[in-house]
């Protein structure tokens, strides 16, 4: 079923934060891909206009990727002393640090839109929705993928019904897809297919550093049915993301990536700045939390062009990004696979 999507085997990651648009989805699915448009961070009702914005753009199918909510008890008191710590860094850009906020990222009024919509394909991030959820949109003829981390998890989104598994290795950008948010063993994505692949029967959706058409080859070769990039597709025109971030990725400024929970309070890769590197070590696990309280100073940098304070999101292979238009990456990556 996933395979009769798309003309090629290349999807385009859903990137919340405004990377993802509609034009970038329907760029991507003109051109024989899959693309997505990401809801983290909207509300129901932004995520239904870009649904439609991307069905004017485009007649082929594509998928939305929602964040399922959590519900971890977070300590005010860390939260207080990350506060302080931060509040100079803020400052220095005209802003304030935020109130730590917890809230749902709009779940239920969204799994609402979606049944509505009837999209090709619901995909889930931070956990696995319930199996009423998970039939609900299987019956308006979504297919449902569920990212996963690690074998438990995958088990997990298998026995609720996902259709698909996105199977996000260690090396991918942005943050870890994992159901907890806790410190977990992290796994190369080719690892990840083959113990996976050994316990269970479902397609598998590869992500996780893949830029070139010959990452595109190996993972297939491992069993994969596609590949998901998201890097790659960062630089393109059509993606939302802010010039200073683009600009990052082919500076020589910017060395090497890590994972950090500095900026939302779960664990993300990003290109390493000053922000990473002076206070790693001090953010608390506190998703959504973190992100609240550093929102306002990661915009206020970006429209000060101060890379040093924003999240610049990020895999491991981002030196390879391309600053092509949407269509033609995927006719070069294309060519690549061959």
């Amino acid at each position: 079923m996933l395979k009769k999507l798309m003309r090629y085997p290349i999807i385009q990651a859903p990137m919340a934060g405004g990377a993802s648009t509609p034009k970038l989805a329907a760029s991507v699915s003109n051109a024989g891909g899959l693309g997505f448009l990401a809801a983290g961070y909207k509300t129901a009702e932004e995520m239904k206009d870009e649904i439609g914005q991307t069905r004017q753009l485009t007649g082929h199918p594509f998928g939305v990727n929602v964040f399922v909510p959590g519900n971890e008890e977070v300590d005010e008191n860390i939260l207080s002393a990350y506060r302080e710590k931060i509040e100079k860094e803020a400052k220095s850009v005209g802003a304030e640090i935020g109130k730590a906020d917890s809230d749902d990222d709009d779940w239920e009024n969204k799994i609402t839109v979606l049944k509505q919509a009837g999209v090709a394909v619901v995909s889930f991030t931070f956990g696995c929705p319930t199996e009423d959820v998970i039939r609900e949109l299987q019956g308006v003829g979504s297919l449902i993928a569920v990212t996963v981390t690690n074998l438990q998890e995958a088990k997990r989104a298998a026995g609720a019904g996902a259709d698909v598994l996105c199977v996000q290795g260690f090396e991918a950008g942005g943050h870890r897809g994992s159901f907890e948010n806790r410190t977990e063993d992290d796994y190369g994505l080719l690892v990840l297919i083959r113990l996976i692949q050994g316990e269970l029967n479902l397609p598998i959706i590869a992500a996780g550093g893949l830029m070139h058409g010959k990452d595109i080859s190996a993972v297939l070769e491992a069993g994969a049915t596609a590949a998901q990039l998201g890097t790659a597709f960062l630089r393109c025109p059509e993606s939302g993301a802010s010039p200073v971030h683009k600009e990052a990725l082919g500076s020589p400024r910017f060395t090497k990536t890590s994972i950090t929970r500095v900026f939302s309070g779960r664990r993300a890769r990003g290109l390493v700045n000053h922000f990473i590197t002076d206070y790693d070590g001090f953010a608390p696990v506190a998703y959504p939390h973190v992100h609240h309280m550093t929102k306002q100073m990661r915009k206020a940098a970006g429209q000060k062009n101060n890379p040093e304070l924003m999240a610049l999101w990020a895999g491991q292979g981002y030196r390879l990004s391309r600053e092509l238009p949407a269509s033609e990456l995927v006719e070069l990556l294309v060519e690549e696979l061959k």
